[in-house]
């Protein structure tokens, strides 16, 4: 590959190239002037707001919101010079890479940096002033600089504990072809966001063709940082040594079906650094450069008027090493870029066979206080018929959950099925179908995979259905058809799959449809995953599936907000199971209906309570509302981040913790006893996330009145619990 391309401007051309297009946005800027404060992001972030700013000699372009700056020279060429946490003072930034590599038609080009560096264990400042510029194919032709317009058009249409989109600053870096006619009519964008009230930036970039040739985009390395290596190795290869914990990058293109972002990501590579001859590994091995683009090459043609985005690649600083801490940054990561995760319905997911079983549903969910309705799968419509007939008969379902003041939804499969030889994923192996992440699956840039696109999106205007449950979205697989309408080959066949599928979620995402998707699709508009856990655990006896459930609620909620997961209740046979797995009847398995439900709503998830009704007598609906009563009356604190205090098993009791410095209720506790016999101990409560510094007043259940406690030092009280017999407590702190 082509690395360098010859440049035939001269350094000083390049100079006067850069004063003017930069002087109407950095002359224009504020000096920087760093302020730093103590409050806690995670507690207060209010005053942290993203800024642009401009060094004193004008030569530097500074991104910072209090807790995290980005440096970057502006002359001779844009380059990223400092990386720093302010929070701990870190300077992550070892050494200066280009801002992207862009790979058109076979051909890489590096796009800004600076050369003339020659020790990378650190960078000091007045090294930056002897660097030049490379002389490249693509120079900087214009900066901008504005607030930042949220790619997504989320308009809540449902309870959201935040219904506001983010706030911050994007600055946006256009580059052009200086020299090969050939690429005259590309630009290449380098966007950056910085957020206000949290250390995350995002970054993307975009290729836009304003001519009428093609061109194949092989590769975008969207991010490229040498990054102060976490430990000292003197052997070892990349994958025996820790990579940096100090930062945390997600992107939007993610997919495994895992549940769980780390192990679904398609993006993060850690590499070697053989130009880093000072470090301590013999081999050059350490894994200190991080580099962002998809595992399975684009390759997409950019045709006349195209124009091509990276995966978006979020990056979020840690200040310390502590598990729950970050987690919560991770969390609040969330809740702001991807308000819509925040949006949690009480729904019902409904196993009908006849259209009465449907309204007598609605029925039971407006008389409980559920929220929603979701056809589930073995049910007896199908999203996908378009006829006339079925529109009419889905639309009258629509219309009587809307007149009852019930949203309603349904399900559709997409993978693990088999439509034919000529849609389905063609293995590159042996050329026939199969191959596929499930075995077999349809691929989506066929002509079927088009149409099922279509018709999603004609039932939904149509019918005014407001959730949408996709089972099997699109895993990673390539398809090495040639005849498939959506893509060209195999080599493109990943990337286009997983833009239709993403379009799809958007669409649905700006029309306020709520989408339960089990892969990781929350940074392109889904709503909730799974929360984690074994399906055929469900068929197994209530007494186990109680403590299951709260390891996996436990185990789940450390990255996820309770919002972002849904779990599980089989009020009928799931995955078999004999009598003593499910509640029907309901009357007879009242006491663990009733657990179970606390369990759930108790951690803010809703649970797939799925079956033909929600209740069977009129006791059945009272503890149903009682249930749901209560979890509305503390809704705002139960959506609230979780404190994970023991984890169940089995053994002695087990609970959790939700936390909100922003309410009255600072913090909800649950407890609970797995045990045949009464638990009365004492428990620390760690509350320094509820915000709470000097005392605090626990009511135990809906007691009138508390008892104050003063606060330890670590901000801590130690609590009295008592929990009965195999059951469940709550306390609430103010």
């Amino acid at each position: 590959m082509k690395f360098f391309f010859p440049v035939l401007i001269s350094l000083f051309t390049i100079v006067n190239l850069y004063a003017r297009k930069q002087e109407p946005e950095v002359n224009g800027l504020p000096v920087y002037s760093p302020q730093h404060q103590q409050i806690d992001w995670l507690l207060r972030n209010s005053t942290y707001k993203a800024g642009v700013f401009a060094s004193a000699d004008r030569r530097e372009l500074i991104l910072s919101n209090g807790l995290v700056e980005r440096v970057f020279r502006i002359i001779p060429d844009v380059a990223c010079v400092s990386y720093k946490n302010l929070t701990t003072g870190l300077e992550m930034l070892r050494a200066i890479h280009p801002e992207t590599i862009v790979t058109i038609d076979m051909i890489a080009y590096p796009v800004g940096g600076l050369e003339g560096q020659k020790e990378r264990g650190y960078l000091k400042q007045e090294w930056v002033d002897t660097f030049t510029s490379f002389e490249r194919e693509f120079q900087l032709s214009d900066t901008h600089i504005s607030g930042i317009t949220p790619y997504l058009d989320w308009k809540p249409a449902r309870w959201a504990s935040n219904p506001s989109l983010p706030t911050g600053k994007r600055v946006s870096f256009l580059y052009d072809a200086v020299n090969d006619p050939r690429l005259k009519d590309i630009t290449i964008i380098v966007n950056y966001e910085l957020y206000d009230g949290i250390p995350l930036i995002n970054k993307w970039v975009e290729i836009e063709n304003k001519g009428s040739q093609s061109f194949v985009i092989n590769r975008v390395v969207s991010e490229s940082l040498a990054l102060v290596e976490e430990e000292s190795a003197v052997v070892g290869l990349p994958e025996e040594m820790l990579k940096p914990q100090y930062i945390y990058v997600e992107t939007n293109y993610a997919f495994n079906n895992a549940m769980n972002y780390r192990v679904s990501d398609q993006t993060a590579h850690w590499k070697r650094d053989y130009q880093y001859t000072s470090q301590v590994n013999y081999n050059y091995d350490t894994p200190c450069i991080l580099e962002i683009y998809p595992k399975t090459d684009p390759n997409e043609r950019l045709k006349g008027g195209d124009r091509f985005r990276s995966p978006h690649s979020f990056q979020l600083l840690f200040d310390g090493y502590d598990r729950e801490r970050n987690g919560l940054a991770v969390r609040k990561m969330y809740r702001t870029v991807t308000p819509w995760v925040t949006e949690n319905p009480i729904f019902m997911h409904l196993v009908s066979r006849t259209d009465e079983q449907v309204f007598t549903a609605i029925d039971q969910c407006a008389e409980t206080g559920y929220e929603a309705v979701i056809l589930s799968f073995g049910s007896h419509i199908n999203i996908e018929d378009t006829s006339a007939v079925n529109v009419k008969r889905v639309k009258v379902f629509a219309d009587y959950a809307h007149e009852k003041g019930i949203q309603i939804g349904c399900y559709s499969l997409f993978s693990s099925r088999s439509i034919g030889p000529e849609t389905d994923v063609i293995d590159p192996l042996t050329g026939k179908p199969g191959g596929a992440f499930f075995g077999k699956a349809p691929c989506l840039a066929s002509d079927w995979g088009l149409a099922y696109i279509r018709k999603l999106k004609y039932m939904f205007t149509q019918t005014g259905f407001d959730i949408f449950e996709n089972d099997g979205p699109y895993p990673g697989d390539v398809c090495a058809s040639t005849s498939h309408p959506g893509h060209e080959g195999l080599h493109d066949s990943q990337w286009k799959q997983m833009e239709l599928q993403k379009e799809l979620y958007r669409w649905f995402n700006a029309r306020g449809v709520y989408v339960n998707a089990p892969d990781w699709y929350f940074l392109d508009g889904t709503n909730k995953i799974a929360l984690g856990y074994r399906e055929v655990n469900f068929s197994l006896p209530r007494d186990r599936q109680k403590i299951l459930n709260r390891q996996n609620i436990y185990d789940g909620t450390w990255l996820k907000t309770p919002s972002m997961g849904w779990g599980f209740v089989p009020l009928t046979a799931y995955h078999g199971g004999g009598a003593d797995a499910v509640l029907e009847p309901l009357s007879e398995h009242l006491k663990d209906y009733e657990q179970l439900m606390v369990q759930y709503y108790g951690a803010g998830v809703q649970a797939c309570y799925r079956g033909p009704r929600l209740y069977d007598t009129e006791e059945t609906k009272q503890v149903v509302q009682n249930i749901i009563d209560w979890y509305k009356r503390y809704r705002d604190i139960l959506n609230s981040d979780i404190i994970h205090l023991r984890r169940a098993d089995g053994r002695d009791w087990d609970g959790i913790m939700h936390v909100n410095p922003d309410l009255k209720e600072k913090a909800f506790i649950m407890v609970y006893n797995p045990l045949n016999e009464p638990i009365e101990k004492e428990i620390s409560l760690p509350l320094y996330y509820s915000g709470l510094t000097e005392s605090a007043i626990v009511k135990e259940k809906d007691e009138p009145k508390g008892k104050r406690y003063k606060l330890n030092r670590d901000y801590s009280i130690t609590l009295k619990i008592s929990i009965p017999a195999d059951s469940y407590n709550w306390y609430v702190v103010e």
